[in-house]
């Protein structure tokens, strides 16, 4: 006997009825009438999109040029065999339409480039940065771009088993002044300076194997708890802004979580990336690499 499977009708209050008793009926309206942009859709940039989703945020700018490998498989939401070589803003796409097919979903299938930023920008509400940790022109670009539009952007970094969290916007030291990117003089500078930047606590250096890391070909490692680490500190920060229930957590202050030896860090950092501390181990990094300190 064959049973014929009917699909129920979709009903956005149903779906999300259990959020409220921790979000208002008022906040949920304002998450439903929400657009998010989250630049990069892998890692933590397609953890972030399946993780608001279900928080019922309505509408998303989804901005990624890569597709899918098995390299991914370890930790990307949207990495399985039936996605492989599939574009990964249309397999997110996908997935937040499973969610809620009542979302409004914009993709930016090439990317974000110059020429495409105002309008991954426009008409957004918050950016959640998801892009890969060596792509570093564009970030700075858009992180221009957000404070010029005085929009807020979240970044959270998967290190080792640990999740650091930071946010730019309206009131907080500049991502440029953060991490002082001007006194870099090469890739590597800039990525020493984004690394320590991201985690001036080093939770993590004990977690990592130095020689699984390489600058010259962009490779590092990571693990899937980690990333939903971040998903869940940076989505509960998208949260608190989107509902407008307070003052973000606004750099240059910082957080570090340690999943694996259970320990916090959250401090104020004055003058980040130039604050003393900061600066010699950015020159203990370079000795490492065998560079001349500036």
């Amino acid at each position: 006997m064959s049973v014929e499977l009917r699909s129920p009708s979709f009903s956005y209050g149903e779906a999300f009825s259990r959020n409220l008793g921790i979000v208002s009926r008022l906040e949920q309206s304002l998450l439903a009438q929400a657009c998010v942009g989250l630049a990069g859709t892998g890692g933590v940039g397609g953890a972030y999109a399946v993780t608001l989703a279900r928080m019922g945020v309505g509408r998303f700018h989804l901005a990624d040029f890569d597709c899918f490998e098995l390299v991914n498989f370890n930790r990307q939401q949207g990495a399985t065999i039936k996605n492989l070589g599939r574009p990964k803003t249309a397999v997110i796409r996908e997935q937040i339409l499973d969610i809620n097919p009542t979302a409004q979903v914009t993709v930016f299938d090439q990317g974000l480039s110059p020429k495409n930023l105002s309008d991954f920008l426009t008409s957004t509400n918050l950016v959640m940065d998801g892009l890969d940790a060596f792509a570093v022109s564009i970030r700075r670009q858009l992180h221009q771009a957000c404070q010029a539009h005085r929009l807020h952007a979240i970044a959270a970094g998967p290190l080792g088993l640990t999740a650091s969290l930071h946010v730019f916007g309206p009131g907080s030291m500049s991502f440029e002044d953060y991490f002082d990117f001007e006194s870099c003089r090469n890739f590597e500078e800039e990525m020493i300076a984004f690394i320590l930047g991201t985690s001036p606590a080093l939770l993590h250096r004990k977690h990592i194997d130095p020689r699984s890391i390489s600058l010259k070909d962009k490779r590092g490692p990571s693990l899937a708890p980690a990333i939903e680490l971040c998903a869940a500190l940076a989505c509960a920060q998208a949260l608190r802004i989107l509902t407008l229930r307070g003052p973000a957590f606004l750099a240059p202050r910082y957080l570090q979580f340690d999943a694996l030896n259970h320990r916090l860090v959250k401090r104020y950092l004055p003058l980040g990336n130039r604050h003393p501390w900061q600066r010699l181990k950015r020159r203990w990094a370079l000795k490492l690499l065998g560079k001349n300190p500036p």
